[in-house]
């Protein structure tokens, strides 16, 4: 669940939403979930997280960090108006995005 950002993290982080890697959370259902929560929609009413990410290459990194203890990886990408990055240690950041949309390119 998003939570405003704590004093922590760095930067202009305004969200933070965790999953648990080790209990076999896939990092791409709960980056669905933490943007539908902050902008008060289903995941389901989304754009498809395929359109920004690949979700199987998103859980495979987060997988492949947990399995060989390769230390923290970070990915980030831009979806439904937010720059988020997802941590393989199970954390998710979330900010208002940096990347200017075009109407004309929707």
């Amino acid at each position: 669940m998003p939570s405003e950002d704590d004093p922590a993290d760095a930067g202009d982080v305004d969200y933070v939403a965790t999953f648990d890697p080790d209990a076999g959370e896939r990092a791409s259902e709960a980056v669905l979930t933490a943007v539908a929560t902050l902008v008060d929609a289903r995941p389901a009413d989304l754009a498809p997280l395929y359109e920004a990410v690949d979700p199987d290459a998103l859980d495979a990194l987060v997988e492949h960090a947990r399995r060989t203890d390769a230390g923290t990886h970070q990915l980030w990408f831009a979806y439904e108006g937010f720059d988020v990055g997802v941590r393989s240690g199970g954390r998710i950041l979330i900010q208002p995005s940096s990347i200017a949309t075009n109407p004309d390119l929707e």
